[in-house]
């Protein structure tokens, strides 16, 4: 029996191998052929195509992460590119095989069913590898090849939509989903993706309503089972957003009954707590039943965000302590959730920010916010801004503390200031608890700015590194034994600075934040040790008169700006008004005062208006004179101020041509009559200086030294003639007998004629550093260790620049003039009064470039950054004495030489204005 059956099969067996065969070679256009190739290219290519693509999908949904904090997206899917980026899409096995099958069926099957089906292989394979551009033009392809298939046709454009959605272009997947929505009238089955793509599409528009009735459709008709219930967690979102609170419980509560994966399961269950007693109008205890989930061992890796949402709801109370307290216990179990344990700091830092006027906590909480949250979480940018303004606040408090700490150990017997000095600078270990509200007296706390957010209470038992003191203590006496006591800052390891450096950490507050400057202004090269870092502090306490009337200054010119800072940039009068409350106590007759009282009478008004007009009374009789008494007078007054300066920068104008064309008569008629109109106007000295030089011109030199020296009394706290004015008179003084046989003192030179200082003819020479006053002596440096190169990370929700922030060799200062039509002369006339009475070592120039609309004055050159940021706080101060043209009209930046080149015209400067704020903040 086994024979002959055997024999039987064996004519089948054959005669189907060999069909088999035939179907797998031959390519033509008959019965036969098309049966074998729809055979072969369902079977052996779609249907594992198919597998291939859902195992894929399974395990993507295991690798997904998910941000609970949002609204999820409808599909597993990325974040919509913001810029267009083509990449390579990333190499997967199982998508590779997709793509390989796909186009093996429309090469080798091309009188088969199933071409439709094999290029939308080709389109899902390189969307799910990240090529949504390929996939796109694949799902084009098909949409208009078959449209007449309709179920291939609305796959196709939902497909196709996903894929723009992706590649951020919202407005055309808009118009492809309302084309695949009216098609889909006519289809009975399969919608249910194409709903579930309209609602992301909705969502991504924020027409919540509109994309809930899209959900609800979508998870109405057969889908994939995950899906479905991604989709339901999504529609309970988006109810709960529309405060449609019974059927988000609803919702979240069938989640929760699911198979949902357990994540998904745990903020169900979560949300359907927070939503309960909402809806039963009983007071719930809505904290014990959160913290009862913790009691599950499967909730052990969700601790922190349990703790996040208990915070919440004492948040929503009102009740801001015990929400600041579970947001500090989320963030100490935040261990594998990075983004979590940066929403609690966000938590606690807006609740300092907001509700306990700490300003200085919630600096340091957006600090760490900012270190580890994702830089496409909304509201980042503005994030990042509060943590950059509050920075000055701290800068300040810390000026305060320090100064305070140097003139009470000042004010010691000598004998114990060396041991109260050792004291203080000590470096300290503790563990600070930051679990309770802390207030803003803490000026008597040296150490605040530097205290870590993360500290934890465990003992010296504990093993863990850095919360065992013991262990600390070691390490740190350890360190300071190789680096000795060094700063925590950039570039520690430098025992030695450079005078730029140096300036640029006065400049940027790190001296302010990390160390002491000395009343008298000397600096010594950075400690190497304890005993010398000692004795600096020892040297630089204000142990005289004019040593404490300088760290007094320091003290209340810090107040004031932080008082100043409260009230303009924050809005907070009543802690401005505390803060001028308390430098008018400790310092009654500092050089603020008429300032200060105006504020308070502006804080007060409308609030306390007999306290606002005590204040007010105080600047009319105290300070009659002043612009403050002016402006409670007459209103107008501010606006006439202006409208008078804008008249003196136009006859300064004139006067500035009389002596373009020689008519030195006319410069000094027009100068005296300036001055005697307007002496106290920031112009005058500049008047007085073009006076000068037209006297010089038509006059000998005893004029010329006579109307020198009359800028020299009458102008002496100048910054911008006065300094040129005195090298000028050296100059004379090194050189009289020579200008005593002048006709003229200053006369029209000629190549072979000997020159005035200040007409020096530029000469090409080296770039060279920056000479600034005090320069930290140089010491040879050993050759550094080379160290890899840090790559800034890029931010790819920002498009590309054409700009570089790598370091270059030769910096600009540039001084953009909105206005091609404006004559520049004058204000390039006091550019270089500036640079030849502040910098006359430097061989500084300033140059001019015209563009479309905008005139480029630049000044070249500086070696590198440091040097041309210590030129930009020097200068910035004082352009609106400079400039001769309106104050609204210009705006001066630091700008590589390479990056110059790039600026055409206005929209490449406000490019570069852009990455100049992200670059060197």
């Amino acid at each position: 029996m086994k024979k002959n059956a055997n024999k039987n099969l064996n004519p089948f067996i054959l005669l189907f191998s060999a069909l088999l065969i035939y179907g797998c070679v031959a390519n033509k256009d008959t019965a036969v052929d098309r049966r074998f190739q729809n055979l072969t290219a369902r079977y052996n290519y779609i249907y594992n195509s198919n597998v291939l693509l859902t195992e894929y999908n399974e395990s993507l949904l295991q690798s997904y992460a998910d941000n609970y904090e949002k609204t999820l997206p409808v599909y597993l899917d990325p974040e919509p590119q913001v810029n267009l980026v083509l990449t390579p899409g990333v190499a997967n096995k199982q998508l590779d095989d997709v793509i390989t099958k796909g186009q093996t069926i429309i090469n080798d099957k091309s009188f088969s069913n199933y071409i439709d089906d094999a290029y939308m292989l080709l389109g899902k394979a390189n969307y799910l590898k990240g090529n949504y551009f390929i996939a796109s033009e694949y799902f084009d392809y098909t949409a208009k090849t078959y449209n007449s298939d309709l179920k291939t046709f609305i796959m196709a454009m939902n497909w196709k939509a996903r894929s723009q959605m992706q590649l951020n272009n919202m407005v055309l997947a808009d118009k492809i989903i309302d084309t695949m929505l009216r098609a889909s009238d006519q289809l009975k089955k399969d919608l249910a993706e194409p709903l579930a793509t309209a609602a992301q599409m909705r969502i991504y528009q924020k027409r919540n309503k509109e994309a809930i009735l899209f959900l609800e459709s979508a998870i109405a008709l057969p889908a994939e089972k995950q899906l479905r219930i991604r989709w339901r967690f999504i529609l309970a979102q988006l109810q709960e957003k529309e405060k449609n609170i019974q059927d988000a419980y609803a919702n979240f509560t069938k989640v929760e009954k699911s198979n949902a994966p357990f994540e998904m399961y745990f903020h169900a269950n979560l949300n359907r707590i927070k939503l309960k007693a909402l809806l039963s109008g009983v007071k719930l205890n809505k904290e014990d039943q959160l913290l009862a989930l913790l009691k599950d061992d499967k909730n052990f890796d969700y601790t922190d965000q349990i703790y996040y949402q208990v915070g919440e709801l004492f948040s929503a109370e009102g009740n801001f302590i015990k929400a600041e307290e579970n947001y500090h216990k989320s963030v100490a179990k935040s261990t594998r959730n990075q983004t979590q344990k940066a929403l609690s700091y966000l938590r606690i830092a807006d609740l300092n920010f907001k509700e306990f006027n700490n300003y200085i906590k919630a600096k340091l909480y957006y600090d760490s916010t900012v270190m580890i949250l994702p830089k496409n979480f909304p509201d980042y940018d503005n994030i990042v801004k509060k943590a950059d303004n509050l920075q000055y606040l701290t800068d300040r408090y810390t000026i305060i503390t320090k100064e305070d700490t140097a003139q009470a150990i000042a004010k010691l017997p000598a004998d114990q200031r060396e041991a109260k000095v050792k004291a203080y600078l000590t470096p300290k270990v503790e563990v600070v608890n930051t679990g309770g509200v802390i207030n803003n007296q803490f000026l008597n706390d040296p150490d605040f700015p530097n205290r870590s957010l993360n500290a934890s209470n465990n003992t010296a038992g504990s093993t863990f590194y850095f919360n065992n003191n013991a262990a600390i203590s070691n390490g740190f006496g350890d360190f300071k034994k190789r680096w000795g006591n060094r700063q925590f800052e950039d570039n520690w390891r430098q025992s030695v600075r450079s005078s730029a450096q140096e300036t640029k950490e006065i400049l940027a507050g790190g001296n302010v934040a990390t160390g002491i400057t000395p009343a008298n202004g000397t600096t010594n090269q950075a400690a190497t040790d304890q005993t010398s870092l000692e004795k600096q502090f020892l040297d630089g306490l204000p142990t005289t008169p004019a040593l404490l009337a300088t760290s007094d200054q320091k003290i209340i010119d810090a107040y004031f700006e932080i008082a100043s800072f409260y009230q303009q940039e924050l809005n907070d009068k009543p802690e401005a008004n505390k803060i001028y409350l308390e430098l008018i106590k400790r310092y009654p007759d500092n050089n603020h005062l008429v300032a200060i009282y105006y504020s308070l009478y502006l804080n007060y008004k409308g609030a306390d208006e007999v306290k606002s007009d005590q204040y007010k009374q105080l600047v009319l009789t105290k300070f009659p004179e002043s612009n403050f008494a002016k402006n409670i007078l007459d209103p107008s007054y501010s606006a006439k101020q202006t409208q008078m300066e804008n008249i003196a920068i136009n006859n300064y104008n004139v006067a500035f041509d009389a002596y373009a064309k020689k008519d030195y008569p006319d410069v000094v008629k027009q100068a005296n009559d300036n001055i005697s109109a307007f002496p106290n106007n920031d112009l005058a000295p500049q008047y007085a200086y073009l006076k000068a030089i037209a006297v010089g011109r038509t006059a000998k030199v005893d004029a010329l030294l006579t109307e020198f020296n009359l800028i020299t009394s009458n102008y002496p706290n100048d910054k911008i003639i006065t300094p040129l004015v005195r090298d000028h008179l050296k100059y004379i003084e090194a050189n009289l007998d020579e200008f005593k046989q002048r006709p003229v003192a200053l006369i029209d030179f000629d190549a072979n004629e000997p020159r005035f200082v200040s007409q020096a003819a530029p000469v090409a020479v080296p770039t060279k550093p920056l000479v600034v006053e005090n320069p930290v002596a140089k010491t040879a440096e050993p050759t550094p260790i080379a160290k890899p190169v840090e790559v800034k990370q890029i931010d790819p929700t920002k498009p590309a620049s054409i700009f570089s922030a790598v370091k270059s060799e030769e910096y600009y200062y540039v001084i953009d003039v909105a206005d091609a039509t404006l004559t520049l002369s004058s204000s390039r006339f006091g550019i270089g009064q500036f640079n030849r009475g502040n910098y006359p070592d430097n061989d500084l120039v300033h140059k001019l470039v015209e563009l479309d609309n905008d005139q480029l004055i630049y000044i070249t050159s500086f070696v590198d950054l440091e040097d041309a940021k210590i030129y930009e706080s020097s200068i910035t101060g004082q352009l609106k004495n400079i400039m001769k043209v309106p104050a609204n009209l210009y705006k001066g930046f630091i700008i590589s030489k390479e990056n110059f080149e790039k600026l055409t015209d206005r929209s490449r400067i406000n490019e570069y204005l852009e990455f100049l704020k992200d670059n060197y903040k």
